[in-house]
């Protein structure tokens, strides 16, 4: 058990597990079989098998995790080609991020609230529709449970990204644009991945989505928290 331990090993593990099921969904175009639900079920699994502690794998995760801000910032390439045509509907697609990360706090907030959830669950739990950076570092300033906040956003990111598009067909969304916007503001890297797998123009929009939403997110979460008497 001492060489499944080593960092290298792990890290090879979870990127062998990730490409798999990445294969079998492309092959059986399943919605169940997400990679990034997958992947976490099967470490989990693995390290609990193994006896290995969540420090020890972090060593290998943190090979990951630095990719993770690059990640999000080369989202701005399809968002450039297409940048002509967001100029042209930058009024509406404003308006309604800004709504979407207003109605994305509140509705957290109220729905934990209703639930029983103490305070530092709630400020945890505000800014779970943004990536995880971002949400981690709204979380902390705030005097959230970054953990809880990294897991919240986890959650929201694979059920929009598996149930996402079906929920929006479901409403009879159609137009592209509106669809796009909806997965980056709820899903935010996760449901952007998703977009992007269909074409570069739904990934331009969604990460718009993302951009936008995880600005007013971090701007309002604070003063909506605080008009609230959380903070």
């Amino acid at each position: 058990m001492k060489l499944i331990s080593e960092p290298y090993i792990l890290l090879t593990i979870t990127i062998g597990i990730y490409w798999l099921t990445k294969y079998l969904q492309n092959k059986t175009n399943s919605v169940f079989l997400n990679p990034i639900l997958i992947t976490i079920i099967a470490v989990i699994a693995i390290l609990k098998a193994a006896g290995i502690s969540y420090d020890t794998y972090h060593e290998a995760g943190k090979y990951i995790e630095f990719f993770l801000k690059p990640s999000i910032v080369a989202l701005g390439v399809p968002l450039y080609l297409q940048i002509n045509k967001i100029k042209k509907q930058v009024i509406p697609i404003v308006i309604s991020q800004l709504v979407g990360a207003v109605v994305g706090i509140i509705s957290g907030v109220f729905i934990a609230k209703w639930l029983g959830a103490s305070d530092a669950v709630i400020i945890s739990i505000a800014p779970k529709s943004v990536t995880t950076p971002l949400a981690i570092d709204i979380s902390t300033s705030i005097g959230g449970i970054p953990s809880l906040t990294a897991s919240m956003v986890v959650m929201v990111g694979i059920f929009g990204s598996v149930a996402g598009f079906k929920i929006l067909q479901l409403f009879k969304v159609k137009n592209p644009m509106s669809k796009s916007l909806s997965m980056g503001t709820a899903s935010h890297g996760l449901g952007t991945a998703q977009a992007m797998a269909i074409s570069q123009r739904f990934g331009a929009y969604s990460s718009m989505g993302l951009i936008l939403n995880g600005l007013f997110t971090a701007l309002f979460t604070p003063i909506i928290l605080a008009l609230l008497g959380f903070i």
